[in-house]
């Protein structure tokens, strides 16, 4: 009999969670504008793969997990690449913003990548608040299912991909600000 109490409650539980997931795309689809109406909203997070990368200073290795708890704005990019130099002075604008407890911009500088020229990119662009980590054989790329560079992806708390956007964009535009503001909010 209480069994029959729990299954209305567990039901409303699951079906909340569900709303939630859609309401979240269902308010951040209306933020994107410019170059972020690229951005992919997924209307339920994915399982984002385990990923070890290089860290940028004791040649330690780290993983999504130590980002746990924080939507985490994952930049796949390549010193090479004109698109990803573009993007990054205004992506570390969005880590000057909102970077604390509940958001973190990370950024994998994926292949061949010397630490040398990543490190003179960030002096040349004056970028001092962003983590200068690699992956030097593309397998966390390879994971994430990156072909091409930029790729973006958005992090839940959760470790779970929310949203993606393949190549550039204006992450410093009000767009980008919006919903950046919206998911950190969100968790207030």
């Amino acid at each position: 009999m209480r069994l029959f109490r729990l299954i209305p409650l567990y039901m409303a539980l699951a079906l909340g969670a569900n709303a939630a997931l859609a309401a979240d795309a269902e308010t951040l689809g209306p933020l994107r504008d410019g170059s972020l109406k690229r951005l992919i909203l997924h209307k339920e997070p994915k399982a984002a793969k385990a990923i070890e990368f290089q860290l940028e200073d004791d040649g330690g290795t780290g993983t999504l997990e130590d980002y746990a708890g924080k939507y985490v704005l994952l930049n796949f990019w390549a010193t090479w690449c004109a698109p990803c130099r573009k993007e990054m002075p205004q992506i570390a604008e969005l880590q000057e913003e909102f970077g604390g407890d509940k958001f973190q911009v990370l950024t994998l500088a994926t292949g061949r990548n010397t630490p040398a020229g990543i490190e003179k990119f960030f002096e040349e662009n004056d970028i001092t608040n962003l983590p200068r980590h690699q992956d030097p054989s593309s397998a966390a790329a390879r994971e994430f299912g990156v072909i091409a560079l930029p790729i973006t992806v958005i992090l839940n708390p959760e470790g779970q991909e929310i949203a993606r956007l393949i190549g550039d964009a204006e992450w410093n535009s009000d767009s980008a600000k919006a919903i950046i503001s919206t998911l950190v909010g969100a968790e207030s």
